[in-house]
């Protein structure tokens, strides 16, 4: 994915917001604030989710226009459909790439508690980058990314988090995308070709499928990245200037339930990815993706390398991320 990094040079949120926020995040929530509590239903499972991210990338690299890519597309289908979401809906299309190639996507649409208007979104892209041009070895920068954090991770966490709500109902709708073509972009000048990435969102949110104005979420959560090794999650410049609300519910989820050493309330950087696209769309998204350092707001060191595989998958990674969003959710009414 991309990632395009601005500088950090952003305000600080106006404490009156970030304090309503974290205030309204924990009602609901049976257990009080206590740290030790982990989720308020469900069980989220790392071992589950780790599971989901590796059957994944045993297809191999999942570049749109490639047999692994569609072999992969009909597992997360079906696999969904075994989980037992509500619906689930299919969006084929054609994007134009950067340098002229065009690419057959799929983006995976589906749901649970359809019926309900009050809604949230969960969405990961699963397609993975065609080179490993952040690789050292220039021999290996030809090689398309297997992905298992960078494409695997946020669809082996959302997979998780479907199978605790199909199990324990919440009072809310919930749907999720999981966006093709997003890691198919220019890296040659990132300030000059921000639109050439998420590819997949972009062509979705020309057509909102399967909203209305009726049912639209109220808030959106991208998870890209949540799998690496010792992650830390800085606030994304984007979601904190475009989604202030759900960014500061989901960080101060995290701190409230003993995940405040993963969430990091600090700033990161201004990545562009799917939640800008969802943003400018109507949907307020925040990002949580990795972000190692907090003055370089530098990717994990997989990033774009032949490195990205299982070995490189940290459990507590995505259990903190799989139940702070469960926790978000379950807390909503």
């Amino acid at each position: 994915m991309l990632k395009k990094i601005a500088p950090i040079a952003i305000a600080v949120f106006m404490c009156a917001g970030a304090a309503a926020c974290a205030s309204s995040s924990s009602k609901g929530n049976s257990g009080g604030d206590s740290a030790a509590e982990v989720v308020v239903k469900g069980e989220f499972s790392a071992d589950s989710a780790y599971e989901f991210i590796a059957r994944q990338v045993e297809f191999g690299p999942r570049v749109p226009g490639t047999a692994a890519h569609d072999s992969c597309a009909e597992f997360l289908i079906s696999e969904m459909e075994r989980i037992g979401v509500d619906s689930i809906i299919v969006q084929r299309g054609e994007v134009t790439a950067f340098d002229g190639t065009v690419l057959p996507i799929c983006n995976i649409i589906s749901g649970i508690n359809v019926d309900k208007a009050r809604r949230v979104l969960l969405a990961a892209h699963w397609d993975t980058r065609p080179w490993c041009d952040r690789d050292h070895n220039p021999e290996k920068r030809k090689h398309a990314v297997l992905g298992a954090n960078d494409g695997g991770s946020g669809v082996g966490v959302i997979m998780e988090i479907a199978r605790n709500l199909v199990q324990n109902r919440p009072d809310i709708g919930v749907d999720f995308i999981f966006f093709d073509a997003e890691d198919y972009g220019d890296a040659s000048g990132f300030s000059d070709v921000p639109e050439s990435w998420c590819l997949g969102s972009q062509y979705w949110a020309e057509h909102l499928i399967p909203y209305t104005v009726n049912n639209m979420p109220v808030y959106g959560i991208l998870l890209d990245m949540v799998g690496g090794q010792n992650a830390r999650f800085h606030y994304e410049m984007f979601s904190r200037e475009m989604a202030p609300t759900p960014t500061m519910k989901v960080w101060s989820t995290a701190a409230r339930i003993g995940h405040g050493d993963r969430f990091i309330q600090s700033l990161g950087g201004a990545v562009t990815d799917d939640h800008v696209f969802l943003c400018r769309a109507g949907i307020p998204t925040t990002d949580i993706i990795e972000m190692i350092n907090e003055e370089t707001a530098s990717f994990p060191p997989t990033w774009h390398t032949d490195h990205d595989n299982m070995e490189h998958i940290d459990k507590a990674s995505l259990r903190a991320v799989g139940e702070t969003v469960l926790n978000v959710l379950y807390n909503e009414k």
